[in-house]
């Protein structure tokens, strides 16, 4: 048989990888059609040898990632097809030896592999047999792009430079408070270690957040945010907040709080869910100006309001927001992604960020806009109801 080129030559059925003759491109047979798939359809790398180790399906992901046309590939032996060496510069088909080795192997994990002029890729291998310790009828070689990976990567450096330059400044500030009074204790007034202390105190408080940000992150990503759900009055929560500003100096006549009544039961986390309007609020009276509003109402979900059929369900809605600037629109689909900061330096830019998590670990949503005032507006909603383990 003759190989053709185009993306029918890489079609191989599902039924094919699992051991049947693989469908010739010229047998006039649609590989999409009934359970068959279609490997070109597939968003990674395909490639399938048969028993003799001779390449018969390459997908178009794999052409991609690979740079060789599947035209090229098919008929090639699999190591040549696919040179792939491990990071010490070793050629991986004769380390593992799929059709030569161990008759009990079923395949081989996916690792990082390299690929001629050093590109990463990520390959995992699943040997077919038809009988346990049999001999391999196919090898079916699954490939990724590492840039995925790569970005994580990233990511993870970031958050441990942002987290490293956090802590230095106040840690450094701690330890040259504390050295110096234990050096120097009696020249000091009371008034004079009174301030170094309240200094420290402010320091080890602003650490101790940090720390609590950082497990809140860690169980976001893992999804073991832990709730501890009890009654929840979203007024009272907010008019504390409120009253907090107030005592630290900030007039009362910025805050506006319109409570829309009667609201519905509401079942939440009280600490996650002060975390949130802290956070909020925070950034209104912080990187907002003028009157801060917040609005407490109750509201029919917004995604059961995009379903006409079948009732709506019940949520909170709480809405916060300032006469300021506002935010670029440039900037909106950024403002929940991690160490976002917007034009005012400071923080950590992890805030929203977790504030998004606390939400959606509720099953509520929080979107981000341009106030009636001008400022930024941020509204999120939490469903309301019993717990269903209480009634």
């Amino acid at each position: 048989m003759s190989v053709g080129t185009g993306g029918a030559h890489s079609a191989l059925r599902a039924r094919d990888v699992r051991g049947a003759p693989a469908s010739r491109p010229d047998d006039g047979a649609d590989p999409k059609a009934g359970t068959g798939v279609d490997p070109d359809d597939l968003p990674d790398g395909l490639v399938v040898a048969d028993e003799h180790g001779r390449v018969i399906c390459f997908n178009a992901a794999a052409a991609r990632i690979t740079a060789v046309p599947a035209d090229r590939a098919l008929g090639l032996r699999l190591e040549t097809a696919l040179p792939l060496e491990d990071l010490e510069g070793r050629r991986w088909w004769q380390l593992t030896d799929p059709y030569g080795g161990l008759a009990i192997r079923n395949g081989q994990p996916e690792r990082n592999l390299l690929l001629p002029g050093g590109r990463e890729v990520l390959v995992a291998a699943r040997y077919v047999r038809t009988r346990p310790t049999g001999p391999v009828r196919r090898v079916v070689v699954s490939l990724r792009d590492t840039e995925a990976r790569r970005r994580t990567e990233r990511s993870h450096a970031e958050l441990i430079a942002t987290v490293a330059h956090e802590l230095r400044s106040p840690l450094t500030s701690v330890k040259g408070f504390t050295a110096t009074l234990l050096a120097k204790w009696e020249r000091f007034t009371d008034d004079q270690k009174k301030l170094m202390l309240e200094t420290v105190d402010a320091d080890a408080n602003r650490v101790t957040r940090l720390i609590a940000e950082l497990l809140d992150i860690s169980r976001i990503d893992s999804g073991r945010l832990e709730l501890r759900r009890q009654p929840v009055d979203m007024g009272v929560a907010v008019g504390r907040h409120i009253q907090a500003y107030v005592a630290s100096g900030q007039p009362a006549d910025r805050f506006l709080l319109r409570i829309e009544q009667p609201l519905p039961d509401l079942w939440a986390d009280p600490d996650k869910v002060d975390q949130v309007l802290s956070n909020l609020i925070e950034n209104a009276v912080r990187h907002g100006e003028g009157t801060v509003t917040i609005d407490v109402a109750p509201s029919a979900s917004p995604r059961e309001r995009a379903d006409e059929e079948g009732p709506a369900s019940a949520v909170t809605s709480v809405t916060v927001s300032d006469e300021g600037t506002g935010i670029p629109e440039e900037s909106m689909n950024r403002v929940f992604t991690r160490f976002w900061r917007g034009s005012k330096r400071g923080g950590t830019g992890l805030g929203l960020y977790i504030v998004k998590g606390i939400v959606e670990a509720h099953g509520g949503t929080i979107t981000v806009g341009r106030a009636p005032g001008g400022g930024a507006e941020f509204r999120f909603t939490l469903p309301v109801g019993t717990p269903a383990y209480l009634l």
